[in-house]
């Protein structure tokens, strides 16, 4: 029986559960343990042979992750120059759900490296330590590794670049999506370097860059084509403040297994939904001068010293043809103020204090009992303790200790001639209303001493582009007095939170407020009512969709949607949902959430995390019954329901919108209007007096008519408009129904002309 209560102002007593505490599989502080189990004696030959062949995977009995067992994960090993058939210690990818779908907190891919070219044992870990501060990039913290009960040895481990990673960061996941790694082996000439390449079709692509998304070829072609001949218009097609930022780390860091070495290669692009491909660092175990190959033109230039690296020029590649996107920002007198802006906060924040020094020395404190225990490392345990502080050899070059790198790396810095230049000094930036409301306008103000021109950046999602708008100290703008080196500009509340920035600069350099913009920002948050009992409803939910809408990753996901009964814009932020009762904080508003007046708000219930843009509920709806609940957390319900077994793609919801009473829907409505109606013919004839009763019904129904010899078919359809009962008329009257679903159904006379008369039908119990 289909049951839904609307139970408004329901109190209730909470019961608050014990948290347990649980560190993430990527806490830097914490070194996780996975062991695999192959059955197969020669495992690793055919992980060998695979790797040589298409890279597939070699099924291992089970893989536990810190004692968590899973049976029949994918393993395989991966890597380039880091991986050798000879190596004892080969770098692996483990796919958790490859057999099976299965996860550790959320964790598919298992990406480990085998602290190649790094008597550290920390680089890779380190180096994304710093970057995660400046640009969305992948968690990495230590594993110790044990096949068949062997300990294999320590391992750095980083978060996949994945459509889960692009969801999280880019809140969509199904747009183009590139590995900008060569195919081929790379090469002086086989770089993944953006350089258009003049060919009638997409094919002369396909070595340099391996695409991750159902399409994208052609906008691949129209990004090259951009970046190396029409770079004037390269802002709206790539994010080019995270461009700066993954150059200037490369630059500051000596990372050259990157964009900025010889192969250019080690980053994914991402195109957003501001239709701009974002640059996403990957492979960071060479950072800190552990590869020497910088490159020029098509050639490779042999390696560099140590010395060449501490004294490697920031603007190298400034000319280079063969790297097009260096070209791009070194060719535009601001962007280069930029890149050298952000150059130099990574130095000041990092390298100028020594900060790194500690963060190193902690990392090597953390796992100086495995390393010490890994006999298949490249690197002896001494070689570890002193790798900081002393070069030590590898192959045809050196290897750097990390301080002896930077620490000559910071004195050339600070006297290079772009860092010597004098940059603007950004201070008090206040906003005129600290708590402004929707659809006010707020003048942003800031003290901006030694610059030329200052612009404000601007966004009401995390998801959006910022808009930069010119800042004046004129006396027009809310500014003070022309010319008093206070400078102000207007901008409209939109949304209950208003992310800012000021950039400034002068003939010489730049200089961003905060300094780490536009990966962080100022917030202005804005007043906002938060909705009684009855303002903010549950409105519709599908809690079996098999082909419905589909969220940003593509995937058909359960969904609940809520409508505002207010002409006024809502904050939903302090409110809870939940489909447990005794639960009722299961899933927290976030601080932005906004619902329109008189609008809808749609959020899907498929246990995702949520974005900026997208809401997701830590829960997924069960379509054989359960409750719904909207509550303040503190004893009062807004809203709450409860259902019962649902069919696929038949939506339950109110009609009208908000207060009417819930219902299955004729059709879904995701984010839209509810009681889409059936069209009904009416028989021409108004003394066929058809009537059909009891209504609700539960075994069996009756009807009525001045003359039933005249109706020629009695159909049933249910709410998708299926036909589920095909009836004769006869003289009784009567028409079973006990072998049909509770539910509402439609009941269709037609007559000999092919006419109809139709009637809405509840089945009960």
């Amino acid at each position: 029986m289909l049951r839904i209560q609307a139970c408004c102002l329901f109190i209730f007593s909470l019961c608050f559960n014990n948290a347990f505490s649980q560190t993430t599989f990527y806490d830097v502080n914490t070194i996780q343990r996975v062991e695999v189990y192959f059955s197969q004696p020669n495992w690793d030959y055919q992980m060998d042979t695979a790797k040589y062949g298409a890279e597939g995977y070699v099924i291992a009995d089970s893989v536990l992750v810190n004692g968590v067992q899973f049976d029949s994960a994918g393993v395989k090993y991966k890597g380039n120059s880091s991986y050798d058939s000879t190596y004892t210690k080969n770098p692996l990818h483990i796919s958790l759900d490859n057999v099976i779908n299965q996860s550790y907190q959320g964790v598919t891919d298992i990406k480990l490296s085998n602290g190649y070219a790094d008597p550290s044992l920390i680089r890779e870990v380190l180096a994304y330590d710093i970057l995660k501060n400046y640009m969305d990039c992948p968690r990495s913290n230590f594993v110790q590794l044990y096949i068949n009960g062997n300990y294999k040895g320590l391992y750095s481990s980083d978060e996949s670049i994945d459509k889960n990673f692009c969801s999280n960061h880019f809140y969509s996941s199904s747009n183009a999506f590139f590995k900008c790694n060569p195919i081929v082996n790379p090469g002086p000439t086989t770089k993944s370097n953006l350089r258009y390449i003049p060919l009638a079709d997409s094919s002369g692509y396909f070595n340099f860059y391996e695409l991750k998304s159902d399409y994208g070829w052609n906008e691949l072609v129209t990004l090259c084509d951009t970046v190396t001949n029409h770079v004037s218009s390269i802002d709206n097609n790539m994010d080019m403040d995270r461009v700066m930022w993954m150059l200037a780390f490369n630059t500051v860091t000596i990372n050259l297994d990157s964009y900025t070495g010889v192969f250019c290669q080690n980053y994914y692009l991402y195109k957003d939904n501001t239709n701009r491909f974002n640059p996403i660092v990957w492979d960071l175990n060479m950072a800190f001068g552990g590869f020497p190959y910088v490159g020029s033109g098509n050639t490779s230039m042999g390696s560099l010293s140590v010395t060449n690296m501490q004294q490697l020029s920031p603007t190298f590649h400034a000319t280079d043809t063969y790297w097009p996107l260096i070209n791009a920002v070194m060719g535009n007198a601001s962007f280069k103020k930029q890149f050298i802006a952000h150059a130099r906060t990574i130095n000041i924040e990092n390298f100028v204090n020594n900060n790194y020094v500690t963060v190193a020395t902690q990392l090597q404190t953390l796992v100086d009992t495995a390393a010490q225990s890994d006999s298949n490392s490249f690197f002896s345990y001494t070689q570890f303790q002193n790798a900081i502080t002393t070069n030590y050899p590898w192959g045809s070059y050196t290897v750097p200790g990390i301080s002896v790198l930077m620490n000559a790396r910071v004195s050339y810095l600070q006297t290079n001639a772009d860092f010597l230049f004098a940059p603007p000094v950004i201070t008090a930036v206040t906003p005129s209303n600290a708590s402004p409301v929707i659809n006010s306008s707020v003048t942003i103000t800031a003290n901006v001493a030694n610059a030329n021109s200052v612009f404000l950046g601007y966004r009401s999602s995390q998801s959006d582009r910022f808009i930069r708008i010119v800042m004046y100290d004129d006396g027009f703008h809310n500014d003070g007095a022309s010319g008093d080196n206070v400078y102000g500009s207007d901008v409209l509340i939109t949304s209950l939170i208003t992310e800012y920035y000021i950039y400034a600069e002068n003939a010489d350099a730049g200089m961003f407020s905060p300094e780490r913009a536009e990966h962080e920002f100022y917030t202005l948050l804005t007043q906002s009512v938060t909705p009684t009992a009855g303002q903010v409803v549950l409105n519709e939910f599908l809690a079996a969709n098999t082909n419905d809408a589909t969220n940003e990753t593509g995937a058909h996901a359960d969904w609940i949607e809520l409508y505002n009964n207010t002409s006024t814009p809502l904050s939903l932020f302090g409110l809870y949902l939940t489909d447990d009762f005794t639960n009722p904080t299961k899933f927290a508003f976030p601080q932005n959430t906004l619902i329109p007046a008189n609008g809808f708000l749609v959020l899907w219930a498929d246990e995702n995390n949520s974005t900026a843009s997208y809401l997701h509920c830590n829960f997924k709806l069960a379509a054989s019954g359960e409750v719904l609940m909207l509550s303040n957390g503190s004893g009062i319900v807004l809203d709450s329901l409860s259902f019962s077994s649902q069919t696929a793609n038949v939506s339950t919801g109110r009609c009208p919108n908000g207060t009417g009473s819930f219902s299955l829907q004729n059709a879904t409505s995701f984010d839209t209007t509810n009681c889409v109606p059936i069209p009904v013919i009416e028989i021409p004839d108004p003394t066929s007096g058809i009537k059909i009763f009891p209504n609700p019904a539960t075994g069996a129904f009756f009807y009525t008519c001045s003359d039933y010899k005249n109706i020629s078919c009695i159909n049933i359809m249910n709410c998708t408009g299926q036909i589920v009962k095909s009836i004769v008329p006869s003289s009784q009257n009567k028409i079973d129904i006990t072998s049909l679903n509770p539910g509402i159904y439609f009941v269709t006379f037609a007559d000999n002309r092919k006419n109809q008369k139709q009637f809405k039908l509840v089945k009960l119990n």
